[in-house]
């Protein structure tokens, strides 16, 4: 399992909120950099960055920070937040991210992911589908799709994409434990590559998450449970990133 530390960022500062509730937010750091060369001191092979205000605006308020986070790095950062435009993801990949999430634009204007597709390789491109109850939600997780999530996954898979990030939001922040039901429910349907996100908050929770790899759950993405220290970080990255290799390529170069 590849382990992949979130950083969710808003007005510049490095939070975390409880079930993506705007109003319940923690403050960890003031500077999102200092927490993202503090994961990579740790051993982090990759970040996952969200630009949380970008995902309530559709503007990228946080793209400087974001920028100094690539730039200072020397391991793949996946961003997600308000990208619903070619010209958003255009600037993320020229900038050097390594892969950019899809989310409300997946449901609210698809055809963008096929323009996508026609221009980038399937690694620079992923899907995240964050749902309750098997409904997926967007535009900051304030409104409901009107379709199941494993259905938007299938329309994703038509269209090439090959990896969703899939998010049990009634765990997200909660430290309850992962959502491992609803996760193994939607990989088992979807028949995609899948990172889980939301709930981790143990080890014994990777451990039944890495039982999952036989329908294509094969990173996991943790964002409390870090900031609020539950895992001895290295520790935790030597067993179960043993022999791990990353399947993408994360060049920034156009798919010819």
């Amino acid at each position: 399992m590849l382990i992949i530390p979130a950083i969710d960022i808003k007005d510049g500062k490095c939070v975390r909120l409880t079930r993506g509730d705007f109003s319940q937010q923690k403050i960890y750091l003031d500077n999102p950099l200092d927490m993202a060369i503090i994961w990579r001191k740790q051993n982090a092979k990759m970040l996952h960055i969200v630009d949380l205000d970008a995902a309530l605006t559709g503007e990228m308020v946080n793209f400087e920070r974001i920028r100094q986070i690539v730039e200072e790095l020397d391991i793949p950062v996946q961003v997600g937040g308000g990208i619903r435009s070619a010209d958003d993801v255009k600037r993320y990949l020229d900038m050097g991210v390594g892969r950019v999430v899809i989310g409300s634009a997946a449901v609210t204007n698809p055809e963008l992911v096929g323009d996508l597709m026609k221009t980038w390789r399937a690694s620079k491109i992923v899907v995240g589908i964050d749902a309750v109850n098997g409904v997926p939600k967007i535009k900051g997780w304030t409104e409901s799709a009107h379709l199941k999530d494993f259905e938007l996954a299938q329309r994703m898979k038509d269209m090439g994409i090959e990896r969703i990030i899939y998010t049990d939001i009634t765990r997200d922040g909660m430290l309850q434990g992962v959502g491992y039901e609803t996760t193994r429910r939607f990989a088992e349907l979807a028949g995609m590559k899948v990172t889980a996100s939301g709930g981790v908050t143990s080890s014994e929770d990777l451990r039944r998450l890495a039982g999952l790899q036989y329908c294509g759950v094969d990173s996991v993405i943790i964002g409390k449970a870090f900031y609020e220290c539950n895992f001895p970080c290295q520790e935790l990255w030597y067993n179960f990133e043993e022999g791990i290799c990353l399947d993408h390529n994360f060049s920034t170069a156009r798919k010819r």
